[in-house]
């Protein structure tokens, strides 16, 4: 009877997984998902984001059109807040998050609406890591140069490079003056090859290589430091940022300014969806990453693809968002300073 019994739980599991299936394909079939992309047209985030919305329709049950849309605004809260204010809560919208909007939650910006913990992690598709770097024509090589002298950077609003910038001027005396006007990265590089400023205050490594090639081939910028949990393979001789810190108190703030690179291009849906879907989300972001014709179209737009799942995503999200009350103090004071 006991084995009867069993075969018959074992038949009824068997019938379920094809209708749960269905259930999925059939809610995402004729839909159009969107992705957001809180940033302007042409840099590394909305390289990858229309990628994606190329191919990972392809392995969503339902096969759903996905289109790439643009919201820059804010340092990446506008987008964030988008998706719990306004998107629809069902998982048909996607975002690839800003590294540092753990770290802008965790310290409570102002306008920050959101809580990354109850967002869903559909993967990570790269953890290059953040660099800061100077114009060829600028006699800063190094960073006991940035010590001696005033050293002008570009920035946008709200991004990461501001804060590693204050920290290594309280931590080292590093002398960086942040101008943080420009409204986009390609503005910023402009602003170098004009004279307007030496350096741009961050930007990943696979940024560099996937929208500025002959840059890098040509040497036209100098790496001062790099931002992430271990060095870059191509950057091994660039000294981490938390390497540059002089004490155990200093080190902690500044790995905590480092982690979030570990989930640079992050991809969320919104709060609320059901685990189902997430789950078929998180699936098909899997798959997408290991495909053959996803990956050569990477290749060919110099995009690496050093990837994680959603699950592992969420839980450095998450150890973030939870870190120690006197580290997210100490990384606020720095945040919020002028």
């Amino acid at each position: 009877m006991q084995r009867i019994a069993y075969s018959t739980l074992a038949v009824l599991a068997a019938l379920a997984l094809p209708a749960r299936a269905d259930s999925i394909s059939d809610f995402y079939t004729g839909k159009t998902m969107d992705m957001i992309v809180g940033s302007l047209v042409g840099n590394d985030f909305d390289l990858r984001g229309r990628l994606l919305s190329r191919h990972m329709g392809r392995f969503i049950p339902g096969n759903p059109e996905m289109r790439a849309r643009n919201m820059p605004g804010g340092g990446g809260v506008i987008a964030l807040n988008y998706l719990v204010v306004r998107a629809p809560h069902d998982g048909t919208v996607l975002h690839m998050t800003f590294p540092n909007m753990s770290t802008v939650q965790a310290t409570g910006q102002v306008g920050v609406q959101f809580d990354l913990r109850k967002f869903y992690f559909i993967g990570n598709t790269t953890n290059s890591p953040n660099i800061l770097n100077i114009w060829h024509t600028s006699d800063v090589r190094t960073i006991e140069d940035a010590k001696k002298r005033e050293v002008v950077l570009g920035a946008n609003p709200g991004i990461t490079g501001i804060y590693y910038a204050r920290a290594l001027n309280e931590m080292i005396g590093t002398k960086f003056r942040i101008v943080s006007g420009y409204p986009g990265g390609g503005q910023i590089n402009l602003a170098m090859e004009r004279g307007e400023v030496e350096g741009r205050a961050s930007n990943t490594w696979a940024s560099w290589k996937a929208t500025k090639p002959d840059w890098v081939a040509e040497k036209k910028f100098h790496v001062l430091f790099q931002v992430g949990r271990e060095r870059h393979p191509e950057l091994k001789d660039i000294p981490l940022m938390t390497e540059l810190a002089t004490n155990q108190a200093d080190r902690k703030l500044l790995e905590f300014l480092s982690d979030p690179i570990a989930i640079a291009r992050a991809v969320v849906t919104t709060p609320d969806v059901p685990m189902e879907r997430v789950t078929a989300l998180r699936r098909a972001f899997d798959a997408m990453m290991k495909d053959p014709v996803f990956i050569e179209e990477a290749n060919k737009m110099n995009l690496d693809l050093d990837w994680l799942s959603g699950e592992e995503t969420q839980k450095i999200s998450d150890a973030i968002v939870n870190a120690p009350p006197d580290i997210i103090e100490r990384a606020k004071k720095i945040m919020d300073a002028q």
